[in-house]
């Protein structure tokens, strides 16, 4: 992998972690919108399962204390309940695909998100508090990318804190739709389905950055 690629990925893990476990209630405000972002790609994964198994959307919650629900009618429910940590994932990795092995189209991945936030803000609008950061968020995207030099490493810094926090976040963040998950599969208990989930995304990940890595070495 190219030396800017690799220093890029170093240093927006440096700058999570620095915000997250050193910045005290600065780096807490900072990462309060990341935060957000990543409760809209699980509620978004929710609903993404919905629509992809013939359901559909009722609404999506994102709350100022960073919990989310999604409304869905009909489709799989298990295909729903699991898309919200496993699509969420999916949607991180891709991002920090993108930004760190496809950077010209970064901006085109800023795009699409800000356009996905806002049209989730507006079809499946709940509450004026989900809408109005769903919208703020993406124009602050758009405007990163009309006005800096950022996307890529924006995206990247996007992808990788999402990762993460998805990570360290499994024994809480699912906690409602793992409960509902052991209903439908009534022989394996919550606890099993959360360290499923959770080496499911570590193995995504994991191959996320082996292609990462191993598709820069093919093209030097």
């Amino acid at each position: 992998m190219k030396n800017s690629s690799i220093l890029g990925m170093i240093t927006m893990l440096a700058i999570y972690i620095t915000l997250k476990f050193y910045g005290g209630e600065y780096g807490a405000m900072i990462l309060y919108p990341i935060n957000l972002l990543v409760t809209f790609l699980h509620e978004f994964g929710h609903a993404v399962g919905a629509v992809i198994t013939g359901g559909k959307v009722d609404f999506l919650q994102i709350n100022p204390d960073g919990s989310g629900v999604t409304g869905t009618i009909g489709g799989w429910r298990s295909v729903i309940l699991m898309g919200g940590y496993i699509g969420s994932a999916i949607f991180g990795n891709i991002l920090f695909y993108i930004g760190a092995k496809k950077p010209k189209y970064s901006s085109y991945a800023l795009y699409a998100l800000a356009l996905f936030m806002g049209i989730a803000g507006f079809v499946w609008m709940e509450t004026l508090f989900t809408t109005g950061f769903l919208l703020a968020f993406g124009i602050a995207l758009i405007l990163i990318v009309q006005y800096t030099n950022w996307d890529r490493w924006i995206l990247m810094f996007l992808g990788m804190a999402s990762i993460i926090y998805i990570v360290q976040d499994f024994n809480v963040g699912p906690s409602s739709d793992l409960e509902a998950y052991a209903k439908i599969f009534v022989v394996i208990p919550s606890f099993v389905w959360m360290y499923v989930w959770l080496i499911i995304v570590i193995i995504l990940t994991f191959f996320n950055l082996r292609l990462i890595f191993r598709s820069q070495k093919n093209t030097i």
